[in-house]
């Protein structure tokens, strides 16, 4: 049985959107959010606090001056993650000015670089100016460059980032810049340019960019692997060359930023970048609310200077468990606690948290529900019984499901987070049997089927309930919406063992 993942007003990947500006209506040289309380938190605290979750739960790699680096665009419960992982690697350091190499989602017939005629940006943590000085040089030096004011005002690409630059950089300016279309000759002369406008200051490039768009998951990962290879080798001829090549089904876009990367490497490289290294990565079907017959690529890339060799280590993922076996005390204590934070960060952040670096065992596919009770009483129960997604997100994402979207019950509010306990199940693979006589209560959960109904039940519903078979069965009808008796008829029955845990047994 398949349930229906939470839905949320945030894209998972590059869109046309529109202007919805937070607050009062700023004056009109300052740009304000346009995608505020979609692609990422519109309130102030959930934001800050958003990011500095993310970036606590990013790696630190050891990398001399950063002079760029490559960070994805999407809502932020879908890529904030990996972009915090590039940030990470920058924070600290000084930078004067910020240039945000942004992609052209929203004006159709722009071709060019567009400079962005604003005097500032706006997000719910405050606005932050444009460094007029850099972007007039741009204009003088580039033949490219000119002033477009209407293919920045929805532009998510560049925005996404600002918050970032804003919390870790709050003196620093920024540069907007949208390159449209990734015409090869453009990109490398504009890179050109903007390295010798940015000879001599303190200055980061910061490139904006998502990987593939919707191929299923398993295809992303080989796709997406293969350009941020690519990427590493700071060739952009090559990467260029890769980007109409790569092919795999459903690869719609390899990479949306690919005139920010080409313009972005090129600078870098000519203010004196020599290394890349891939810092993160995942796909949207790597997140709690992701579709894995559709995703969206994200990638983290930091380009400094240094000797040592470029670095792609990050994209190797550890082997999973070849078994199910019976979970470690230690393995039920940690997926407890990624069920209550996934609850938590949804509740105080409108993110989630990716889940990485676990236990091979918690790698392994299958099948789960996640139980939630207050004070004893139910309050949320929903599960995935196949075994086709690591136990981990299984977990992880019925937690959501079962706090938000239980239709017998309200959305869990934070004030009652303190006072849920967990439980979780994880299953075994499900098997037919022929007749409900060879159901043994309190050691089988059930699923029965009827051809316009179904039902199922957890091992523990008939022994907390002190039912027998019959009275299991009878309440297994009414669950279905139908007459108790049902299953006498017409029912097709399969059975499955759970090891169920809960957070009090763990203390």
């Amino acid at each position: 049985m398949r349930f229906k993942l939470i839905l949320l007003v945030v894209s998972a990947f590059a869109v046309y959107v529109v202007s919805g500006a937070c607050g009062n209506p700023p004056p009109p040289e300052v740009r304000p959010a346009a995608v505020a309380g979609q692609f990422y938190p519109a309130d102030p605290t959930k934001l800050k606090l958003a990011i500095e979750q993310f970036l606590k739960d990013s790696p630190e790699v050891s990398v001399e001056k950063p002079v760029a680096i490559i960070v994805p665009h999407a809502g932020y419960i879908y890529s904030g993650q990996i972009g915090a992982d590039a940030f990470r690697q920058v924070m600290g350091r000084q930078y004067d000015t910020v240039v945000i190499l942004g992609v052209n989602h929203t004006t159709a017939n722009f071709r060019g670089v567009s400079v962005g005629d604003y005097s500032a940006f706006r997000t719910p943590l405050g606005s932050i100016q444009v460094d007029e000085g850099i972007a007039s040089a741009l204009l003088s030096e580039s033949k490219d460059c000119v002033r477009n004011r209407e293919v920045h005002t929805t532009e998510h690409s560049i925005e996404v980032q600002v918050p970032f630059v804003q919390l870790l950089f709050p003196k620093a300016r920024i540069v907007p810049v949208v390159i449209h279309p990734p015409d090869y000759d453009m990109c490398v002369r504009f890179g050109e340019a903007l390295a010798r406008v940015l000879k001599n200051r303190q200055a980061l490039i910061v490139i904006s960019s998502d990987l593939s768009h919707y191929p299923a998951y398993e295809n992303a990962a080989k796709a997406d692997r293969l350009t941020l290879e690519t990427i590493a080798s700071l060739e952009p001829a090559r990467i260029s060359s890769l980007m109409k090549q790569l092919d795999a089904p459903n690869l719609e876009t390899r990479a949306c930023g690919e005139a920010a990367i080409l313009a972005g490497i090129t600078a870098a490289k000519a203010l004196g970048a020599r290394r890349a290294v891939v810092v993160g990565y995942a796909n949207s079907g790597d997140t709690l609310i992701g579709d894995r017959s559709r995703t969206v690529g994200y990638g983290a890339v930091v380009i400094s200077t240094g000797n040592t060799p470029s670095s792609t280590a990050a994209l190797a993922r550890p082997s999973p468990s070849s078994s199910a076996t019976p979970l470690q005390n230690f393995e039920k204590k940690a997926l407890l606690a990624f069920a209550r934070e996934a609850i938590q960060r949804y509740l105080t952040t409108q993110t989630v948290p990716l889940a990485r670096n676990v236990q091979p065992r918690m790698d392994v596919p299958q099948g789960a529900f996640v139980t939630l009770k207050k004070n004893g009483e139910l309050r949320g129960c929903i599960g995935h019984i196949p075994s086709d997604m690591e136990l981990v997100k299984t977990i992880g994402a019925m937690a959501l499901q079962s706090a938000f979207n239980d239709s017998r019950f309200p959305p869990v509010q934070l004030d009652e987070l303190k006072a849920l306990e967990i439980e979780i199940s994880a299953l075994t693979p499900m098997r037919s049997i022929a007749s409900p006589d060879q159901i043994v209560v309190g050691r089988d959960g059930v699923l029965m089927s009827k051809p316009n109904a179904s039902a199922v039940f957890l091992p523990q519903v008939a022994t907390e309930n002190h039912w027998d078979r019959t009275e299991m069965l009878d309440n297994l009808c009414i669950k279905a919406g139908l007459s108790p008796g049902c299953w006498k008829r017409d029912a097709k029955f399969q059975v499955f063992q759970a090891e169920v845990f809960s957070e009090s047994q763990m203390k």
